[in-house]
């Protein structure tokens, strides 16, 4: 026994009462969602929630019942998603809910294959999402305060949660209806900005937890990162490790839950690579559970594309492509497989985790067993924790010995068999390759056009100063244009002949390009960190009359922090410093604004529009600035995901058939000396067989002739496999069914599969002894078995899928004594009907 008699007896006791009030309050199985302090329980039933985020903007309809059926068999029970207002309502009153915006087709196929859904209503979703999800025109409201205790905006917020409300009830698709909505959210992480209002926050968040209850969805209601959520509005953890930071709701009957589980870290241009490794994402997770939460969501578990001008300030295009699935909507291994296996394995708990009580074993300095058994039954599961960071540990419990690499937990669904541990990674590897698409890349006849620097001559707006760019624009485009007149004296010129005066802007923020008497002299720009930023740039002045144009570039609104009304971008001082008579201040001269570019206003990127110019030959177009390009494609074969290669430009915008695929920006290196992306998803639904129009818009100066479509795919498959990645197995476990499968399923060997039906063609790795590396990088140690590539071989060649056991009998002969011996496999898959997978450029990317 785990517990003493007597305590057990007083245990049982004690659950048996709480059993008998639970069943007393909810009685028969009725439709509709209720928790308590365990867990939410929906339509009468307690569930453990595994959850992934998934945003329906950010993706295609055409894309979401594969999103979700992968999702699905990585072991997801409920798919979340924000509602992004700014989608929806662009003009205030004007509605669209079509094509990538079409919520309830979204929410319907996720009913459709048997999932929950979690509605974060918000409506301010964050998201590094533009604006936060607020559309523009709500800053033009009068007297209006987002997110505080201020009747205008309260009005608008209501009207808008009130309408979705009403639209998911029309639908049946709340789950008091018999749909699959089981929680919505309301607000967003307000905590984080509270205090700036005093009590016009505290008494906002109140109004805003009362008024959404008030709508009588029939499912409960979530505030993230919210202590003071009102009653019975549930306060919810976001982050990396809420196992441990979470204190808990802040209320004793309700339960714990975690909105978001960082998979990643979303990347702002300028950024390094982002990583959370899948032993350190399983970790959170089995801790969480271990310490009564019940609901844990992904964010994201496919984050998708910023298509259009939809990313928050200084946001890439691409949106946490470390998720489970990655942008393309592929699944990212080890990182999906290794979280299934443990939803698997926290599957086999539930009994014990939802209706078991929960005790701490201390089994050493850093090293506990949290165990839940059900008072007067053999429901017994426990999870044992290392939490030391760099030691391995045997760890004895319950009358068996358990290896635990460091920072790791061991899951036992029975308190005696280890089915999974978050460290001992069994699922394959992949790596992404992107492909030349040679039917894509034929004849490609660039064509271009130069889009014109206005002077203050052809601006309707002026104003003898500088005016507010986000005031101005109101975020129709993320261009305005400031243009001045300068009329100079011969004696104001610099006498010497090298020397030149220099143009002088300060900006709020994000970028600039200038622009004297219609040449380009250079730009400059912020940061995520710091958007503000001083341009300074040497320019031919002549005597007479002179033309300062500048170019104010917004990349994207801020989404989140307070006083989002009143943010400011765009130039605020301009001087020339250098002529003869000292310094100029510009900033009191009268300046002509313009919004947008020509080609954008006459919408050039669509195949319309772009009959509107006229467009010349490329051949000697390159690093221009203000410089559109266009070319038409063929749509490449297959099935696999398409993307665009634009490592040769420097900053701007693209479009496939009129359809926006993002901004770009690869002139904007990380401190690790590359781009933070250079690649573009393009949808498969945007394209036709044949005559693809691709419209660039270069801002600074790029070479459009080394821009080249490819297809990506995840065929180089690996494992990776050691002989300590073995599960404690003992005489219990043929007592359990489930647990004996689960067992079989993670005993040693090494297991390969191709995606979408295709074969292995070729083991281009394969070493049993101490390899090392990483999938697409794998290298041989100092041990090798002689015949593993040939054991390899004649296990996998020509397969969809294949095991390759580490025993004796499949390496005989031994390998090096002394050693963890390690089976470390790539491989590389095709279409079955495909010849050699060499033919054709490639290459890969981790």
């Amino acid at each position: 026994m785990l517990l003493s008699m007597d305590r057990a007896a007083l245990l049982r006791l004690i659950w048996l009462l709480v059993l008998s009030a639970t069943i007393a309050a909810h009685g028969d199985p009725v439709q509709g969602v209720t928790y308590d302090s365990r867990s939410l329980i929906i339509n009468g039933k307690r569930e453990l929630l595994f959850s992934g985020s998934i945003h329906y903007p950010r993706s295609t309809p055409d894309m979401w019942p594969q999103l979700i059926s992968k999702a699905k068999h990585g072991g997801i029970n409920a798919i979340q998603t924000y509602v992004f207002w700014n989608v929806h309502e662009p003009i205030q009153g004007q509605f669209t809910f079509e094509g990538r915006y079409d919520l309830v087709k979204f929410i319907k196929e996720i009913w459709k294959q048997g999932l929950y859904v979690i509605l974060r209503i918000g409506p301010f979703i964050q998201a590094e999402w533009n604006y936060g999800g607020f559309p523009y025109w709500l800053r033009e409201v009068p007297d209006i305060t987002f997110r505080s205790d201020n009747e205008p905006f309260k009005h608008e917020m209501k009207k808008f949660t009130k309408m979705i409300v009403k639209m998911m009830k029309e639908e049946k698709l709340y789950a008091s209806q018999g749909g699959p909505i089981v929680l919505s959210q309301i607000e967003n992480e307000y905590n984080t900005i509270q205090i700036a209002f005093k009590d016009k926050g505290s008494s906002y968040v109140q109004w805003a937890g009362n008024m959404a209850v008030a709508l009588g969805t029939g499912v409960p209601w979530v505030m993230c990162k919210q202590k003071d959520a009102p009653d019975p509005v549930i306060n919810a953890c976001n982050g990396r490790n809420c196992g441990d930071t979470f204190t808990g709701p802040n209320k004793p009957y309700k339960p714990v839950l975690w909105t978001e589980n960082w998979t990643a870290q979303y990347r702002s241009f300028g950024d390094p690579p982002s990583q959370r490794s899948a032993e350190d994402l399983a970790y959170s997770v089995a801790r969480f559970f271990s310490k009564n939460g019940t609901l844990n969501n992904y964010y994201m578990y496919h984050g998708g594309t910023n298509f259009g001008r939809y990313a928050s300030e200084f946001v890439t295009t691409r949106y946490y492509d470390e998720a489970p699935l990655d942008e393309y909507g592929m699944q990212r291994e080890p990182k999906w497989g290794h979280l299934r296996d443990l939803h698997s394995a926290l599957r086999l708990c539930r009994k014990a985790l939802l209706w078991g009580f929960p005790t701490v074993q201390k089994l050493g300095e850093e090293i506990e067993a949290r165990i839940y058994q059900q008072p007067g039954t053999n429901v017994c599961a426990a999870f044992i924790a290392n939490n030391h960071s760099s030691s391995a540990v045997t760890a004895n419990f319950n009358g068996g010995q358990y290896y635990l690499p460091p920072h790791s937990i061991s899951i036992l669904p029975d308190c005696k068999t280890e089915v999974f541990n978050t460290q001992k990674v069994l699922s394959q590897h992949n790596s992404r390759v992107y492909q030349l698409a040679d039917e894509s890349n034929k004849d490609m006849e660039w064509k271009m056009y130069q889009d014109q620097v206005p002077n203050i001559n052809h601006c309707s707006l002026k104003h003898p100063a500088h005016l507010e760019h986000i005031n101005v624009s109101k975020d129709t485009s993320d261009y305005v244009w400031y243009t001045t007149r300068l009329v100079l004296q011969s004696h104001e010129l610099p006498l010497r002949r090298n020397s030149r005066p220099i143009i002088q802007a300060a900006s709020l923020g994000h970028g600039l390009n200038a622009f004297v008497n219609g040449v380009y002299i250079g730009s400059a720009h912020g940061d995520n960190v710091d958007k503000s930023f001083t341009f300074k740039g040497a320019a031919e002045l002549k005597e007479g009359e002179n033309f300062i144009s500048l170019m104010s570039m917004t990349v994207g609104l801020p989404d989140s922090g307070v006083y989002l009304e009143h943010r400011l971008a765009g130039v605020h001082t301009t001087s020339v410093v250098g002529l003869n008579t000292g310094t100029l201040d510009l900033s009191s001269n009268e300046w002509g604004h313009k919004v947008g570019m020509e080609g954008e206003i006459m919408g050039i990127y669509t195949e319309e529009g772009s009959k509107k110019v006229e467009w010349s030959s490329a051949k000697d177009g390159s690093n221009r600035p203000l410089t559109w390009y266009k070319r038409y494609f063929d749509c490449p074969t297959g099935a696999d995901p398409v993307a665009l290669d634009l490592s040769s430009m420097s900053k701007g915008q693209a479009w496939v058939n009129g359809e926006g695929i993002g901004r770009y920006w690869v002139s904007f290196l990380s401190p690790l000396g590359s781009p933070s992306q250079t690649m573009y998803h393009i949808p498969r639904s945007f394209l036709k067989p044949t005559n693809n129009l691709l419209v660039i818009f270069e801002e600074t100066g790029g070479d459009p002739h080394r821009i080249f479509v490819t297809t990506v795919n995840r065929d180089t498959i690996c494992s990776f496999i050691s002989e300590n990645d073995s599960p404690h197995v003992n005489s219990w476990e043929r007592k359990n069914s489930e647990i004996r499968a689960a067992v079989d399923n993670v005993k040693l060997h090494a297991t390969l599969k191709c995606p979408h039906h295709k074969v292995i063609k070729e083991i281009e790795f394969a070493s049993f002894g101490d390899p090392s590396g990483v999938c697409g990088n794998y290298t041989m140690g100092s041990c090798n078995h002689p015949e593993a590539k040939n054991v390899v071989e004649k296990a996998c060649l020509d397969k969809t899928s294949c095991d390759v056991p580490i025993t004796e009998e499949a390496f005989s002969g031994g390998v090096c004594s002394g050693i963890t011996r390690t089976l470390a496999i790539q491989a590389r898959c095709v279409e079955k009907k495909v010849g050699r997978w060499e033919k054709g450029f490639h290459f890969k990317e981790g």
